[in-house]
């Protein structure tokens, strides 16, 4: 690297860690970690949602068999 690379680089990253540094002190870092929280429980919540579907489906297929093995049980017993 020659010099006004290196000084250049230096200055950049100086300037990053300058910019960073002002975003952890006014709580922007907070903020984008409670985002982050915030979209994993929507997640898991979408995915808790979707297993509570898959479970009510089941149970309402479960009774449409057995009101149907009760229908042709009753159909059977009347012949």
């Amino acid at each position: 690297m020659t010099r006004s690379r290196s000084v250049r680089w230096s200055l950049s990253i100086c300037v990053a860690v300058t910019g960073l540094s002002s975003l952890s002190g006014c709580g922007l870092a907070g903020t984008a970690a409670s985002t982050a929280t915030s979209g994993v429980g929507e997640a898991e919540q979408a995915r808790q949602a979707l297993q509570t579907e898959a479970e009510v489906k089941q149970k309402l297929q479960d009774a449409q068999d057995a009101d149907a093995a009760r229908r042709a049980q009753v159909e059977k017993d009347s012949q």
